[in-house]
């Protein structure tokens, strides 16, 4: 059986992006995750205190900027830790 190397290169080419992580992009969309959620939780703060808005949205909105920052530390502290790790290695 003989195997085309034009073919095995396109093979490759379509399993590569599957094998590496995209993490430029992903932390990209995380953070405009998490500034989408509290931007929703702030423009319902302000609907509830000018209009009158509806509370159980309110607190809901709330719920989720909470959840996002509780998020958002929990990663923060890993990082953090990390690093620490890496600075307490012997060279």
């Amino acid at each position: 059986m003989e195997i085309n190397t034009q073919i095995a290169t396109q093979g490759y080419g379509a399993a590569k992006p599957v094998t590496e992580p995209d993490t430029g992009n992903a932390l990209m969309s995380s953070a405009q995750n998490f500034a989408d959620v509290m931007n929703k939780g702030e423009d319902a703060a302000l609907q509830a205190v000018t209009s009158g808005a509806d509370p159980h949205a309110l607190v809901e909105a709330l719920a989720q900027s909470e959840l996002a920052i509780q998020t958002a530390a929990a990663v923060r502290d890993k990082v953090v830790e990390a690093y620490q790790e890496i600075l307490r290695m012997p060279v």
